[in-house]
């Protein structure tokens, strides 16, 4: 099998990463297992304002046994697209205070606010707001030292907790998301990554180093290349990166249990909707995470998922939420969306003698 070839064999190779505006920076692909996040280790946040969230949030507990130590209670107005500065601060201060020490990422569980002023909400809460992480015209903002980190403790290492969120229109759409999130631990699945180069060039602009992560996997996974805008048919989508307004025909394909897909794109992370596709679209077509961005960030690729990091995270043993987080070196101005402790390439836990 190609994961326990991975699992098996240290690779070790150098990939050159062009980042525009930024240059050029290094990542070393090393092959070896790694552990990932725990459930005693992740902390969901709730509004209890909103019937939806403690839902969800109740949900999900069950489903992944989290400690009812780290449910965290706040209550907010469950309407607005956007909290400000303010109202972040105070909730961020409650939640600092009702944090277990051991937590090292952030669960959220509504829809809406999306956003903390001029930057993603799931950013916010896992650095604290900072006018760093936007940017009023086509800037750098500030970065995530998490990047293409081997660190098991974020919170620990570099005072950041990694936060996602679990968005929907509905409870079924949601529920359904978390349970494939479940369902692909350690399943060590079998599927491909599509990295597509689209007609779009703006929106493309990732994709300058899409050859160069394809042949870096030659022989460990199947990276697949292309030129153009879409794929259909395809039953075994793993990974799907691109870069459109609007990605056609994504319901046409077969998307496996801890799926990742995101499209490179001004606002696709308005999850109260725009002119653009919403990134909820992947989550309804199966997808377990996405990613897209809540305000203007331009095409800076630093500002997207990389997915040659991304995959050499996943397919080593790291959570989706770790994994996915790694492979964004500027994370201000996007939302992660999906079910965050899904770890299909891990090992199992060894069973414990009696």
């Amino acid at each position: 099998m190609v994961i326990k070839r991975i699992y098996l064999f240290i690779f070790t190779l150098t990939l050159a990463v062009l980042f525009s505006g930024v240059g050029y920076t290094k990542v070393s692909l090393l092959y070896q297992p790694l552990p990932g996040l725990t459930a005693k280790q992740l902390a969901v946040i709730v509004n209890d304002a909103d019937p939806l969230s403690v839902r969800i949030a109740e949900y999900y507990r069950s489903k992944r046994q989290i400690p009812l130590d780290n449910i965290i209670h706040l209550r907010f107005d469950a309407t607005a697209n956007a909290l400000s500065q303010k109202d972040f601060a105070s909730l961020k201060k409650q939640v600092d205070a009702k944090t277990p020490k051991q937590v090292q990422a952030f669960l959220l569980t509504w829809l809406k606010p999306f956003r903390v002023d001029c930057m993603s909400i799931t950013t916010a809460f896992a650095a604290g707001f900072d006018q760093a992480f936007c940017a009023k015209a086509c800037q750098e903002t500030r970065k995530s030292p998490y990047f293409s980190s081997d660190s098991q403790k974020p919170f620990t290492d570099y005072q950041w907790r990694p936060t996602m969120t679990l968005a929907g229109h509905s409870f079924d759409e949601v529920k359904q998301l978390v349970d494939r999130g479940v369902s692909a631990d350690f399943t060590r699945p079998q599927g491909s990554a599509y990295l597509l180069k689209t007609t779009d060039q703006a929106r493309s602009s990732r994709a300058a180093y899409f050859p160069e992560v394809a042949k870096a996997f030659t022989g460990l996974w199947s990276v697949n290349y292309l030129e153009q805008n879409a794929i259909t048919g395809k039953p075994d989508v793993m990974f799907y990166f691109t870069g459109l307004m609007h990605v056609p025909d994504i319901e046409k394909n077969t998307y496996l249990p801890g799926a990742v897909a995101d499209h490179l794109t001004s606002a696709g992370g308005v999850l109260a909707g725009s002119d653009q596709m919403n990134i909820l679209e992947w989550i309804k077509a199966g997808a377990t995470a996405t990613y897209g961005a809540v305000v203007e960030p331009c095409n800076y690729p630093a500002k997207f998922p990389h997915p040659g990091v991304m995959l050499q995270y996943y397919l080593r043993g790291n959570t989706l939420i770790e994994a996915y987080w790694k492979s964004v070196w500027e994370p201000g101005q996007g939302i992660f969306v999906g079910e965050p402790l899904a770890r299909p390439f891990a090992s199992p836990p060894a069973k414990q003698s009696r």
